[in-house]
């Protein structure tokens, strides 16, 4: 089985969406390292927060 989420992969959170969008760093599990452009590096539990696939942002994001 694949993991949800891949370093690369570019998602929103969606019980915080002023953070921006975020690109993960890591998966291990249901911990996600993510780097939100507006909030800095955070590490989610997917168990509790389903974070949102998106497209990679443009420069306006």
């Amino acid at each position: 089985m694949l993991a949800p989420y891949a370093p690369g992969d570019w998602v929103k959170n969606p019980l915080e969406p002023d953070w921006g969008p975020g690109q993960v760093q890591s998966a291990i599990g249901s911990r996600v390292t993510v780097n939100f452009l507006h909030a800095g590096k955070r590490l989610i539990n997917t168990d509790q927060v389903a974070l949102t696939p998106i497209d990679e942002p443009g420069d306006d994001a």
